[in-house]
């Protein structure tokens, strides 16, 4: 037993000194792992120390010019050529003394509440930013001061680097020592972008409010206080709702930081930014500057880009402007072409292949101080029937495979599941026609029964590949009834696609701009991409051309310019009369156009010639940028191909021989979906040929008169039969006498001793017949029978009035001089015969005509079928012509 207690003693101290040995080795990777961590620790602080060291010792030095005043960027168009400077404009400067207190309570709650009580870098909200980053990436969450806001606008670009971010916190500590702090936050204050190419307070006090900074109240300071953060986005003018919940926002932060009151919050918030924002007729235009609508474009792009800060920090902006464009769209908006006073209009200019904006017309006399740009910032009104293509036709032929001969019935319809008629423009119905008359003539209803076979979610895809959302589409949008809009410069860009074999650039005004380094660059322009199928965009292309020659759209028409285009026009909702907008988006190889017309007031347009102001305006842009330059033609892809169909054949099928003319259609397809099988619908006319024909001869008159049956086809009693009789005398060449629609005809003048061939021939509809057929045989007459006792006898002088029927007078039957055989009452023989009248029908038998001479002057086409004589001449010689 004692051996056994002493073995169990011995295992548990055995099992404790191996404890202990696997314990010691675990402490031992502890204390190195620590050791390791603050090894790294203390190499990572001394790396950044000494990056931060060489970074500040290479900082540039502190310029009190540059720290108080804006640098204005530089603006190059497409030529590289300067033409305007941002921000050079007079400004207001505030000194701090005048700037009033619940103003800078409003800036410092928004962007450095603990402005008083940092060093410049303020480290408690720095070690919450880059937490942020950590978790979100580099650049997630700014932690700048009031101090390097400052530092950063007078010598930094906006780039997120290592390097700039220690350089600006070694300079804000070095302007902290240098400056008091009521000196830094003046320059801030005036020095701050706050909108477009406005800087300071003080001068966005007097351009949004007109007034100065002592006179504003709570909420327009808490409006001008959350500007900053994104300039154009916050501007009231332009978009007040983003304005008034940044104000709101504004004044949550006053409060929660103990600057004002509950109530003085809740009061504030309560007004609508709009209400005391300045009149739009007191905005003053500044017009000293140029191209004033191109620029805030610019400007909005960069805004767009998240370089608005950069607009301060010198850079040169490589813009898409062409001068000579933009003059044009100036002149014409500020010319005497518009009907009213007051109607206004916006106009872009997009190129067609690349997407660049080439110029933009932000409407009449517009200059910087206006603020809303109806070229760019009109996303608030229905863009009408120029949404057809886009959302209607268009797809149904790029998912559908339409032909531009597709059938589709104008007729009365209602919206699915209402009692919501939907009415055309001119409240008629024109019944069935092809896609291409729905859409030239801009017919409502198709628009809609197109968007019902195309389906909602086809529509909506394919508009979207424009970078364009429209939200939920119903059936209303096929006409423009849609909740949400495109501005002209949009609507331009889009249309430049159907111009460009499908391909699509969203419009943009930058190429890129040069930091103030000079090297340092950043591209703007956007990639192309395909959006529709080649032979989708030039279908429509093809369509639309119509628009100007037949359409909707003749006023826009320009001679010797190949144009497509579309015209718009939105409705009120109930019965008020006339439109609100009109539009024209048309389009070359090298230019897409758009133009808007309207009152800002929402007025009604009534007249014609408000009605066509867009296209008028177009015209005179699109022709004067075109001259002098070459614009290609449409060119039609090999995707699409031409075939001739038969007009309302469902499904389309290829016209045959036998389909009328005016049924024959020759339209586009997309290559491989053409019609394969041919109408039957039309069979060949089958007419049986003329029987019984038989023919007469009276010898006294010298005629013959044919008669014949005619069974006409079975089923066909509407089709107009015609009976074409020739003839051919002695084997000669067959020659048409005449076509009648009756079943008998009098050959007169025949010509004894010779044979006749009488051939007769139904002809309908170019469909001919076999012929029928009869011949005659005419016996001669004796020579001495053809003796006359008078013939020596001297011939009497004709008078004028006397033997008007005479034989070869004045159209009469003769061979044109040639001497006629046998003499007429009066002895007058036919020597003067004219045998080329025979078409004139002057082949009737006188009473007093002697028998035609012995030639072959009067058989001419139709000129046999005269009258019968009453009477036979009183020497009982008989009358006739010759044939």
């Amino acid at each position: 037993m004692s051996e056994q207690k002493s073995t169990r003693g011995q295992r548990r101290k055995q099992q404790l000194e191996q404890k202990k040995k696997q314990t010691k080795p675990a402490k031992t990777w502890l204390k190195r792992i620590m050791i390791a961590i603050l090894a790294i620790g203390l190499v990572g602080l001394i790396t950044g120390g000494s990056v931060y060291a060489y970074y500040a010792s290479t900082a540039p030095d502190l310029d009190e010019e540059l720290l108080k005043d804006p640098i204005s960027p530089k603006l190059l168009d497409a030529n590289g050529e300067e033409f305007a400077t941002v921000g050079s404009e007079s400004r207001e400067y505030i000194s701090y003394e005048e700037i009033p207190q619940q103003m800078e309570d409003a800036i410092l709650a928004t962007e450095d509440v603990r402005f008083y009580d940092h060093m410049g870098v303020d480290v408690l909200r720095l070690g919450k930013a880059v937490l942020a980053n950590l978790k979100d990436g580099f650049g997630a969450q700014g932690a700048s001061t009031i101090t390097q806001q400052v530092v950063k606008n007078s010598f930094f670009t906006n780039e997120k680097t290592i390097k700039r971010k220690a350089q600006e916190a070694h300079l804000a500590l070095q302007l902290e020592r240098e400056y008091k702090k009521e000196e830094i936050f003046e320059m801030y204050f005036n020095k701050i972008l706050m909108s477009g190419r406005i800087y300071g307070f003080g001068t966005a006090s007097k351009y949004f409010y007109g007034k100065e900074l002592k006179d504003l109240e709570l909420h327009e300071m808490a409006v001008l206080a959350g500007m900053p953060q994104s300039p154009n986005n916050y501007n009231p003018f332009k978009n007040p709702e983003l304005a008034e919940k940044r104000r709101n926002t504004v004044l949550y932060l006053m409060n929660l930081h103990g600057k004002i009151t509950d109530e003085e919050m809740k009061a504030a918030q309560a007004i609508p930014v709009a209400d005391s924002l300045l009149p739009e007729d007191q905005r003053v235009a500044n017009q000293d500057s140029k191209y004033d609508a191109f620029i805030d474009i610019v400007l909005e792009e960069l805004e767009e880009n998240g370089d608005a800060d950069a607009i301060s920090e010198g850079i040169t902006i490589h813009t898409t402007l062409q001068p000579k464009a933009q003059e044009k769209v100036e002149e014409t908006l500020n010319s005497d072409i518009f009907p009213t006073e007051d109607i206004q209009a916006g106009v872009a200019v997009i190129d067609t292949k690349t997407g660049a904006v080439v110029a933009a017309g932000g409407g009449r006399n517009y200059g910087v101080d206006r603020g809303y740009n109806h070229a760019h910032d009109m996303k608030e009104r229905s863009p009408g029937s120029t949404i057809k293509p886009l959302i209607d036709y268009g797809p149904a032929v790029e998912f559908l495979d339409w032909s531009p001969a597709q059938t589709i019935v104008d007729e009365d319809i209602k919206y699915t599941g209402t009692d919501q008629v939907i009415r055309n423009a001119d409240n008629k119905y024109l019944g069935a026609m092809t896609m291409r008359e729905a859409l030239y003539k801009s017919r409502n209803t198709t628009a809609v029964k197109t968007l019902k076979e195309v389906g909602t979610k086809n529509a909506r895809e394919f508009i979207s590949r424009f970078g364009v959302d429209i939200g939920t589409v119903n059936e209303a949008y096929a006409i423009g009834g849609i909740s949400k809009f495109m501005s002209p410069i949009q609507l331009a860009g889009a249309y430049a696609a159907f111009g460009n074999n499908g391909n699509h650039t969203e419009p943009y005004a930058i190429n890129k701009i040069v930091y103030r380094d000079g090297k340092t660059e950043k591209n703007y322009k956007p990639e192309s991409k395909t959006v529709m199928k080649d032979s989708t965009a030039y279908i429509i292309t093809d369509v639309l051309r119509d628009v100007l020659t037949k359409g909707t759209g003749k006023a826009a028409a320009i001679s010797g310019l190949d144009v497509a285009g579309k015209s718009g026009t939105s409705n009120f909702s109930g019965d008020k009369k006339g439109v609100p907008d009109v539009w024209f988006a048309g389009y070359t190889t090298n230019y897409s156009v758009t133009v808007w017309s309207g009152y800002d007031d929402n007025s009604a347009i009534t007249t014609a010639e408000e009605r066509s102001l867009p296209q008028r305006i177009f015209k005179e842009i699109m022709g004067s940028i075109s001259e002098g330059q070459k614009t290609e033609r449409f060119k039609k892809p090999n995707s699409v191909v031409e075939v001739t169909v038969e007009r309302g054949s469902n499904p389309l099928k290829l016209a045959s021989e036998y389909t009328p003319e005016n049924m024959k259609l020759t339209e586009l397809f997309v290559k491989g979906t053409e019609p394969k099988q041919v109408s039957e619908e039309y069979d060949q006319l089958e007419l049986n040929a003329p029987s019984n024909l038989s023919v007469q001869y009276d010898e006294i008159t010298s005629s013959a008169t044919l008669d014949w049956d005619f069974e006409g086809p079975e089923g066909e009693e509407d089709v107009n039969v015609q009976f074409e009789v020739a003839v051919s005398i002695d084997n000669g060449p067959s020659e048409i006498l005449q076509t009648t629609d009756k079943t008998g005809l009098i050959v007169q003048a025949l010509i004894p001793g010779s044979k006749y061939l009488f051939t007769v021939t139904a002809i309908a509809e170019d469909v001919r017949s076999e012929s029928a057929s009869v011949e005659l045989v005419l016996e001669g007459i004796e020579e001495e029978d053809l003796e006359s006792p008078d013939s020596e006898e001297e011939k009497p002088e004709d008078t004028e009035g006397e033997n008007e029927n005479q034989p070869g007078n004045n159209g009469n039957n003769g061979n044109n001089g040639n001497n006629g055989n046998g003499n007429g009452n009066n002895g007058n023989n036919g020597n003067n015969g004219n045998g080329n009248d025979g078409n004139s029908g002057n082949n009737g038998n006188g009473n007093n005509n002697g028998n035609g001479g012995n030639n072959d002057g009067g058989q001419e086409d139709g000129g046999t079928d005269g009258e019968n004589p009453e009477e036979t001449p009183e020497d009982g010689t008989e009358t006739g012509s010759t044939p």
